[in-house]
């Protein structure tokens, strides 16, 4: 079992400049909170270690890339099949951005990006032909003022994480 120890101010620090930039050097971000560039290299490699960082990765605008029409879909399950098995079916769908298990009237949220209106009537009916779908309920976006936004994680005193560590 994994012992999710608090961050220190400094791991916080770290997480937050490469959260706005995850290109940037550990040279340049030692600078930022105070350490060496080797320093910052360790407490990343613990970090990714303990599953803290999960990856680095990059951001596509997806206006750029012609996906300018986004909506959230609400999906329901039927029942007669567990929802574990409809979200790998939802996976697989390269439309699917993100997906969500709720709470509510509905089993699962999906984020949906696709080229135009009727793309994602094309989405909408692959999706209620999995098995187990037996409604879905789309939220077309406007427009999105933001998203993808950096944690802002706040760090325990060091004093603390040596006591738990």
């Amino acid at each position: 079992m994994q012992v999710n120890l608090p961050l220190d101010d400094v791991d916080a620090k770290i997480i937050s400049a490469l959260g706005s930039d995850s290109r940037r050097s550990y040279a340049d971000v030692g600078l930022e909170v105070g350490l060496s560039t080797a320093a910052v290299h360790e407490r990343v490699k613990k970090m990714l270690e303990r599953g803290v960082i999960e990856r680095f990765s990059l951001r596509v605008a997806p206006d750029r890339v012609g996906l300018n029409f986004t909506a959230f879909v609400a999906i329901r399950n039927d029942g007669g099949i567990h929802c574990r098995e409809v979200a790998p079916r939802l996976r697989d769908m390269p439309e699917v951005m993100e997906l969500h298990s709720v709470a509510g009237e509905y089993d699962f949220l999906a984020k949906i990006r696709v080229t135009h209106a009727r793309a994602l009537e094309d989405v909408l009916y692959q999706i209620k032909a999995i098995a187990g779908v037996a409604r879905t309920t789309s939220t077309v976006v406007l427009n999105t003022e933001f998203e993808d936004r950096p944690l802002k994680v706040v760090g325990a005193p060091a004093a603390t994480r040596q006591a738990n560590g």
